[in-house]
């Protein structure tokens, strides 16, 4: 079967398209291509035939044209099966269905909701489009052949309008990021990936002030002015920012770290998600500081591999950094975490979930 996963948005080694689903595709027999468009030119990697269309820097033509683009690179390639991840694909997912071909719509996001939180929008025009998108999605999901979707909370709402709708969680590679070499732990905790503000990332840094150690922050910030604004702030000097790291830098971070943080603020789009990086800090065998969302807190509080916390709370977020950093009997938390990604949250389970689908395509 020739398969071909389309994105106009997300960088080629995207951890959830190529590392994960298109690398156990290709490891199971299927004849795997990528078309992406990040302006990194052609290759082949492990096997797999990577595309780049290029993209434009401006974001409207980022909807319009390279998602154009991406589709006619697509029929080109006159593959059996697509596997789109973005929604501005979703029409070309339709007009690939009308040309008798097999499509998969894999939704990592709620797309209304977190359409909610985007900076460069103001009120109006996001609820606007929030309520035009979900509209949107309801009318194209039925259509596809196959729904993936990165969380329980997107399945509960896309099994009724697809009967085809299959919740693939995005739960780490088991051995990826867990370093087997005893590494000296130091007095920091980690905070890494995509920086901003709804993030949690202005209480995090401030709280940093008075933390007793490092807060280790690596990763992009999503925007210049908001950089600058967390460099103003006096918690800065106790942060030690690494800008994007790549995956074996972050191995090494969180070997170093007595614990990984994502205290995300309650937006509509975080409190029923399952971060990836959550579990990527509990594969790495380091506890998890993380927002008090009811979900969050049934995976970390209720196995005891962390602690849930007000992630807007300056007093609690000093309070609780501070204990893991002082209290080294708090590492057994992380062995506790890694222990359940052994057993439960790992790819592995996930990958045989994908390969089921494919094969029943």
């Amino acid at each position: 079967m020739k398969i071909c996963h389309l994105t106009s948005l997300h960088p080629r080694y995207d951890t959830r398209i190529f590392l994960k689903e298109c690398t156990s595709l290709q490891k199971n027999g299927f004849e795997v291509s990528l078309i992406v468009a990040d302006n990194n030119g052609d290759e082949v990697k492990n096997g797999i035939k990577i595309y780049d269309v290029c993209r434009s820097s401006n974001r409207f033509w980022r909807l319009i044209k390279t998602a154009y683009k991406v589709y006619k690179k697509a029929i080109i390639i006159d593959a059996d099966v697509y596997h789109f991840h973005d929604s501005e694909l979703m029409i070309y997912g339709l007009l690939l269905k009308a040309k008798g071909k097999k499509v998969i719509y894999d939704i990592h996001e709620d797309l209304p909701r977190q359409l909610l939180t985007k900076p460069y929008l103001n009120s109006f025009l996001r609820k606007i489009l929030s309520f035009i998108m979900e509209r949107v999605e309801n009318f194209c999901a039925p259509k596809y052949n196959f729904l993936f979707t990165a969380t329980p909370y997107i399945t509960d709402r896309f099994i009724h309008k697809n009967k085809n709708t299959i919740n693939i969680n995005n739960y780490p590679l088991m051995d990826e990021l867990h370093n087997d070499l005893v590494s000296n732990k130091k007095d920091q905790v980690c905070f890494i990936g995509g920086i901003s503000e709804i993030r949690g990332i202005e209480p995090l840094v401030k709280a940093c002030e008075h933390i007793k150690g490092k807060l280790v922050l690596a990763g992009s910030f999503n925007s210049e002015s908001f950089k600058q604004k967390i460099i103003s702030l006096k918690g800065w000097k106790n942060v030690d920012y690494r800008g994007f790291v790549n995956r074996e830098e972050a191995k090494q971070i969180m070997s170093e770290s007595r614990a990984g943080i994502v205290t995300f603020l309650a937006v509509p789009n975080h409190v029923n998600s399952q971060p990836n990086k959550m579990f990527e800090y509990m594969s790495a065998g380091i506890p998890v500081i993380c927002s008090n969302f009811e979900l969050w807190k049934s995976i970390i509080d209720k196995t005891d591999c962390g602690k849930c916390i007000d992630p807007t709370s300056q007093e609690q977020l000093i309070k609780t950094i501070n204990e893991f950093i002082e209290d080294t009997s708090l590492s057994s938390k992380g062995e506790t975490a890694r222990k359940l990604v052994v057993d439960r949250y790992n790819w592995n389970v996930e990958e045989k979930k994908l390969i089921n689908a494919y094969k029943l395509i």
